[in-house]
Order: structure tokens, then sequence, then C-alpha cells
């Protein structure tokens, strides 16, 4: 089959790459792509994934049997309901069940309804109860999140009540707010894949959000991750399966929120069990690009099994790690704050071992064919190996080949869980 990838970051780059070695897939096309993905299929530039007839016209003159939507922006406007209006199966949910992800306000209150565990949450669309409400948590640490999409950037932690009214007025602007209570404990992300229907869990992924080592400076998109993760043990596992996956899945089919494609549970692992966080309804980024490399199955048959219904056939002993990945992304001068654009990038050397792949995320080519950074996170560079102390070693090495003016990562990535 023919097979369309859309978006243009690392997780297209990483599911383009999955899908070009998939025995089941003909052709891969990716709009509009980047720089790496010309790599591993053909770009269509003309492409814009919200400009949904562009999408469509790609799909009829490429012959597409199916729509792989990366990011979550498409999915919020619907682009899944387009593409079944003119009969193209497409990896993804509706616009309704995108709510899952596109609206906090929208998951809280799915969570809250079916008794799922996650945070107690309060939800504010004006300034001045909002204020009060921070007030009177007397210093308490408190969590405030953007009800909308926000790349993983509209999040504060904080006990200052004056630090956490002017995040939240910031906010209250344009969107309304939850501001839930403070969960300690430690991060893992799961993703599941349902044909709407059946599901599997993939192995668990942790990302590492904090733009600087240690866990400290303002959160990003995600300056690495890891998989699988040491701590995510079979009794956690099965913890997570029975109070959180299985009745979460049950309560999509109740509500009528079943969809074939990808569900992120962003999981907190405290001292009373497992808590949901958020959820996704597509591959997170940079966990995609260490999920991938490290998956037993053919990509292209899970997602004829996602569009055909038939996902309860799929070998569960192909989903599962079969080595560790640890990935470090590579940004440019001034994220997450504001990016510089622009800068060219020195040729990356293939890996010699092909126990590492660089994948390219917010990257460009000039007219002279060179490679440029379009800013934010440019690269992930993800190694492999039998644990990860090993994959670590590799990731750090295949980093160092990323080379352009004001290039920098984390070092520490990964190195909690190796202790």
């Amino acid at each position: 089959m023919n097979v369309l990838v859309l978006g243009s970051g690392g997780r297209e780059h990483a599911l383009a790459w999955k899908l070009a070695a998939s025995r089941s897939v003909e052709r891969v096309f990716i709009g509009p792509g980047n720089a790496g993905t010309t790599e591993v299929g053909t770009n269509l530039p003309d492409v814009d994934p919200l400009a949904f007839d562009t999408v469509e016209a790609a799909c009829r003159k490429n012959t597409i049997d199916c729509v792989f939507v990366g990011p979550e922006i498409p999915l919020a406007a619907g682009v899944v309901d387009f593409l079944a209006s003119h009969r193209i199966p497409a990896i993804g949910p509706g616009k309704h069940a995108a709510q899952l992800e596109s609206s906090k306000a929208f998951s809280k209150a799915f969570l809250v309804r079916n008794s799922l565990p996650t945070a107690a949450a309060e939800e504010f669309s004006e300034a001045a109860p909002f204020e009060r409400f921070v007030r009177g948590q007397a210093g308490r640490r408190c969590v405030v999140k953007k009800s909308g999409l926000a790349a993983g950037k509209g999040v504060l932690e904080s006990s200052d009540p004056g630090e956490l009214i002017a995040f939240g007025d910031s906010i209250l602007r344009e969107d309304s707010l939850l501001v839930e209570e403070f969960l300690e404990g430690w991060e893992v992300s799961i993703f599941g894949l349902s044909d709407g229907k059946d599901y599997v869990v993939l192995p668990p992924c942790t990302d590492f959000k904090k733009a600087h080592d240690g866990d400290a400076g303002p959160n990003t998109g995600g300056m690495g991750s890891i998989c699988p993760v040491p701590w995510a043990t079979e009794a956690i596992m099965q913890s997570i399966r029975d109070r959180i996956i299985e009745p979460t899945y049950a309560a999509l089919q109740r509500e009528g929120l079943g969809y074939a494609g990808v569900l992120y549970f962003g999981l907190m692992i405290t001292a009373r069990g497992p808590m949901i966080l958020e959820f996704n309804v597509r591959f997170g980024d940079p966990e995609t690009q260490v999920l991938l490399p490290v998956l037993g199955a053919d990509l292209g048959g899970l997602c004829e099994a996602m569009t055909s219904g038939t996902l309860a056939r799929a070998p569960s002993a192909l989903i599962s790690a079969s080595q560790a990945a640890l990935g470090v992304v590579v940004a440019g001068r001034g994220y997450p704050e504001k990016s510089e654009k622009g800068a060219l990038v020195a040729p990356i050397p293939p890996s010699p071992t092909h126990r590492s792949v660089v994948f390219h995320a917010s990257t460009l080519c000039d007219p002279a064919g060179r490679v440029t950074t379009g800013g934010g996170r440019c690269f992930t560079a993800v190694g492999l190996g039998r644990d990860l102390g090993e994959a670590s070693g590799r990731a750090y090495a295949a980093a160092a080949t990323v080379s352009f003016d004001g290039a920098w990562y984390r070092h520490d990535i990964g190195r909690k869980f190796m202790t």
C-alpha cells in the first residue's frame, strides 16, 4: 500500500522511516516533510495539513491507501472527518474524540465521569475566581494548565501564588484553564493502538520535558526520551493495564469515542498508584523516535489492521521492545522562549554501526540543497543498545555529529533511570 504521513517533525521522520522498512508498504509520502524525510520517502511540499483540499489532492494523485496523521493540530481541526467523507482511510480520531487532547476541560470531565484515577482539578474561564482560588491554596504547590493545545508548554508547576496568577491570567486572555493538585512521583508515557474496538499496548517510554540538566528550567515539547523504562516493572505495567488502560478503552466504547489510531496515556506513578495526567490522540515527540526503532512489529501491517478492524490478530510478541533506545533532542539557540532560525547544518555522517539514527525535525533545504534549521527542536539523535547505558553512549555520540550555530542539548537524558 501507499501511505501518506502528514506532518513535518521528528515524529513524522520516524514514522516514515519505520513505514519505509515495512513489507506491506510500497511507497511512503510525507506532506510536507522536512530535509530528512527525503531520505526515506517522497516529500510533498505543497501539502498543508490544515488545508484539507491539498491533502485530498495528494491522496488522489499518489493513490494513497492510508493517511497517518502525525501532529495534533490537524486532528483537532477535523482532518480525519474530512478524509472519511472522501473515503480515504486515516489513522487518528475525528474532531469530537480529538477533544481528549485539544480540550483539557473535556478530557478531565471524561476522566471524572468514568472514575478514572487523575488529579483533582478546578476549571476557570475568568480571572477573578481563578485568582481567589490560587490565593486560597495557602502556598500549596499547584499545576496550572491551558485547556487548549499548547505544544507541551502550556503548563506551570509552582507554589508561588504570584507566579501562578501571572501565568494563568496570560492564558485566560484567550482560553480557559485548569488548576490541578500537584502529584508526586515519576512519569511514564504509554501508547495504545486501537482499531476502534480492540487495542494493543506498546512498550513504555519516558520523555524529559524540562529544558536543562537536572530537570531544571521551563517546560518544552520534550528534550529527550527513553524506551523501555526500567522502573516500569511488570507489576507496575499490570497495574496500569488494570487501573488505567482497560477502563479507559471501555469508557471510550461506552461514550462512542473509539477510533482507529493512537492514544497516549501521560501517567504519574504515585504512592497511590498510577494516575492520568493527560491524554494525547497521536504519537508523542520525541517518544516516537525511540519507540519505533525498538518495536518488532511491522508498522505498515499495524496500520492495515487499525483501518480494517483486525487489530486483535496482531501478534503480541512483536508489540515489545527488542532492545533499549535513548533519544537526545538537539535544539536551536533560544529554545523554548524564542528560537533562532536559518542556521546552516553541517553534513551529518551516517552511523558506522547502524546502531544510531538522527531524525530531522525542524529542518529545511535551501535553494542550494543545504540543510538549514527552522527553529525550536531541530533533531533527535537516537542510540540503540542492550541497555540504556549502551544506548546513551551511542545517542550522545550521534548528537555530537549534529553541528550548527547555536546547537545545544541536555547531557543527562535517561541518567536517573540508570542508577
